[in-house]
């Protein structure tokens, strides 16, 4: 497999991990700043062991990072980049959020 086939498997993998409507929730909280996987729960009102481990695979992927802070571990972006592809994934939405949501293709909803 050539170089060029492996970036884009990998590049696939990349957005098959952003596609999970929890992880890029986790991703949005964590843009403004580090948050506790209590802060994080209490913004997004998902479950504390759903949080934990989309923070375990956001960290495995090294898209998170965690540091202790006394008796509390905070999480936050460990590729600033991220918040700029959430914001271009937004400007690309004000185009064709519509034809996005109705593309049955791609609905993994269902």
């Amino acid at each position: 497999m050539s170089t060029e086939t492996n970036r884009r498997s990998t590049k696939a993998k990349f957005f098959r991990g952003l596609a999970d409507e929890s992880r890029l929730l986790i991703l949005e909280t964590l843009q403004a700043s580090e948050k506790t996987v209590s802060e994080i729960v209490q913004l997004t009102n998902l479950t504390q062991p759903n949080v934990s481990n989309h923070l375990a695979c956001l960290k495995r992927c090294g898209l998170v990072t965690s540091q202790q802070k006394g008796r509390s571990v905070t999480y936050s972006l460990n590729v600033p980049k991220i918040h700029t592809l959430l914001l271009v994934a937004d400007e690309i939405l004000d185009t064709c959020a519509a034809q996005v949501d109705q593309c049955d293709t791609l609905d993994f909803r269902n």
